[in-house]
């Protein structure tokens, strides 16, 4: 092993003692043995400081941290990132599992395509004792070298967890950090998308654990997520749930202003995001406020700034 590993893994975590050390073995007995990993304990008050530290002392290659106070989901995921300190970089869960060749394929897949930005591995659906009950087909075009399919294939299409692939820790620092308004994950895998393709091993090598206290289930409205994610968005007045829908919105358009890409390639993704827009706004009558699509008046509100974007772009 080098002295400076190839590959961090960041592994923000809260509360996690229910499955932490199965996720941390799966890891820990990766063939591919080149990396850190990097935990950051959210101030968890169950057993994961305990779990975290046995493993430390056992294993040179975790660094372990524990924040004095729960300073949110999204701020502890970018936390393992910005103290990380290799050429490749993965966010891994303390409570999904890994088959023992996933880190060597992605990262085999890395050197033998310098042109892509990021791999990962076909996925399934696990319950809580590991069974699996639903392998996901990986249907996005994010392997296309025509950046606004890219975008388009990310912007439309369900699935894919690509924020949990394999990826080159210098196109992570190029982009805008990941941020806690609702799906603000799907923005930042979408501006990864914008600075190069992607690569799916056609290998089962990765296992999402779903179980009624993952983060998804535990908190079921678009506000309860976000305070999840950051806890000052548990505040109405400064964070009303149109705020938390409407950077949403707005982040496709900002990452499409800023990416690294052709002023052609940036008019067709505004095409594509007005498109996204009117389609979202159709569908989404009926539903409740807190889970609802963004209304015709966002989509106004976002032509406008996508006007603006392209007159400055011609």
């Amino acid at each position: 092993m080098t002295t400076v590993p190839r590959l961090s893994l960041g592994l923000p975590v809260y509360n996690g003692e229910e499955y932490l050390a199965e996720s941390l073995d799966a890891l820990l007995g990766q063939t591919f043995e080149d990396f850190e990993l990097v935990i950051s304990d959210n101030a968890s008050t169950d057993r994961t400081d305990e779990i975290c530290r046995q493993y430390a002392e056992k294993d040179s290659r975790i660094r372990y941290v524990r924040q004095p106070k729960n300073i949110g989901a999204t701020p502890n995921h970018n936390y393992v990132f910005d103290v990380s300190r290799t050429e490749l970089f993965k966010w891994v869960s303390h409570d999904d599992l890994y088959a023992r060749d996933l880190l060597k394929r992605c990262v085999e897949a890395l050197d033998e395509r310098p042109g892509i930005i990021l791999a990962h591995c076909d996925q399934a659906i696990i319950d809580g004792d590991g069974r699996i009950v639903q392998p996901l087909e990986y249907t996005l075009d994010t392997a296309s070298p025509h950046a606004p399919d890219r975008f388009r294939s990310v912007l439309f299409e369900p699935g894919g967890d690509d924020f949990y692939g394999v990826i080159r820790a210098d196109v992570l620092r190029r982009v805008k950090p990941l941020d806690s308004y609702h799906h603000a994950d799907r923005t930042y895998s979408a501006e990864m998308a914008l600075h190069g393709p992607f690569h799916q091993v056609p290998e089962l090598l990765y296992f999402r654990r779903d179980h009624p206290g993952r983060a998804e289930r535990a908190n079921p409205t678009i506000r309860s997520r976000c305070a999840n994610l950051d806890p000052r968005r548990a505040n109405r007045l400064r964070n009303p749930t149109v705020r938390l829908l409407g950077e949403y919105v707005y982040g496709f358009a900002d990452l499409i202003r800023r990416a690294p890409i052709s002023a052609a390639d940036k008019r067709e993704c505004f095409g594509h995001l007005g498109a996204w827009l009117t389609n979202r706004a159709r569908s989404g009558h009926g539903e409740r406020v807190e889970d609802r699509a963004p209304t015709a008046s966002d989509v106004a509100t976002v032509n406008t700034i996508v006007a603006g974007r392209e007159g400055r772009l011609a």
